[in-house]
């Protein structure tokens, strides 16, 4: 039977599952608050990353891990990592503000499928059907945006970046994946928020965006990105990585879009498709033979 570290479709399992769900409706929260803030985007992400690695900071500096000589290398690739996430967060806003939510949200979901495929050109076993069940969900999205590449030029560049953020983002977790086998999740977190953080800052310069001076309810957006897309969402999803496969944590941010696509729905009044219901049933399905299809044939 394949082992629990080397089988990229094993259930996550104890307080992992708690994680990942919160995990999915902080980062579900993310699409509709960039859409309705009016920051610049560099500004925005620098402040984001700020206060994820202001909150994570402490806990680094307890374990001592960030000063350790034997940990340099992976300083350093968690900082690489960071530049990464700021690419991935610089597509993914802009896809906001290009096209709807929901499909920018919901291309930027092929995250799972690029992280999948990476993995199994490394060797790792992931079965036909798996691979089947993965791009039935994916497919289950497109009857939950109703996406459509023929709305308007603004939209389609939208709907191109958030492929590539979904590109960006596997890359961001596979690496993240690696490197907090040896490292811990504070430490590693504290130093890929800093960098992108540090990455955009340089942007906002070049770009010459403010960084000050917001209205009072833009400040108050970006803390619901901070408190719900930073650490409910992505700092969760980095703590599981050291014992859930870098695909399973992809896939789960499949649920991230039907929970944009409300709240998107009720807030910002972007009507969902008429597909919302089928599609949502479609991704269920899908991941459920993603998992359960691979780990019958590994018993």
């Amino acid at each position: 039977m394949t082992t629990r570290t080397h089988d990229h479709t094993a259930l996550p399992q104890g307080r992992d599952i708690p994680f990942l769900v919160a995990g999915i409706f902080g980062i579900g929260s993310s699409g509709p608050l960039i859409a309705k803030s009016s920051m610049p985007i560099s500004s925005l992400i620098f402040w984001r990353n700020l206060g994820g690695a202001l909150i994570m900071a402490p806990f680094a500096i307890k374990s001592g891990e960030l000063t350790a000589r034997k940990n340099r290398r992976l300083i350093a690739i968690s900082a690489l990592a960071g530049v990464i996430l700021a690419a991935h967060f610089l597509t993914f806003f802009a896809s906001m503000r290009f096209t709807t939510v929901a499909a920018g949200t919901a291309l930027a979901a092929f995250q799972p499928i690029f992280a999948a495929l990476y993995m199994k050109l490394r060797g790792a076993r992931i079965s036909t059907q798996s691979l089947g069940g993965m791009f039935l969900a994916f497919a289950s999205l497109f009857l939950i945006t109703g996406v459509d590449f023929t709305v308007s030029t603004r939209a389609f560049v939208g709907d191109l970046l958030g492929i590539l953020c979904g590109a960006l983002s596997a890359a961001y977790m596979i690496i993240g994946s690696g490197v907090q086998k040896s490292l811990p999740t504070s430490s590693y977190t504290t130093v890929c928020f800093s960098s992108c953080a540090v990455t955009t800052l340089l942007g906002s310069w070049i770009t010459h965006s403010p960084l000050l001076h917001f209205p009072a309810i833009q400040w108050i957006y970006l803390l619901g990105l901070i408190v719900g897309a930073q650490f409910l969402g992505h700092t969760l999803f980095n703590m599981t990585l050291k014992r859930v496969s870098p695909v399973v944590v992809s896939l789960v941010v499949f649920f991230e879009v039907p929970v944009a696509a409300i709240i998107a729905w009720f807030w910002l009044h972007q009507r969902p498709s008429a597909g919302t219901i089928p599609g949502i049933i479609g991704l269920l399905v899908g991941c459920a033979i993603f998992v359960l299809r691979n780990k019958v044939e590994s018993d």
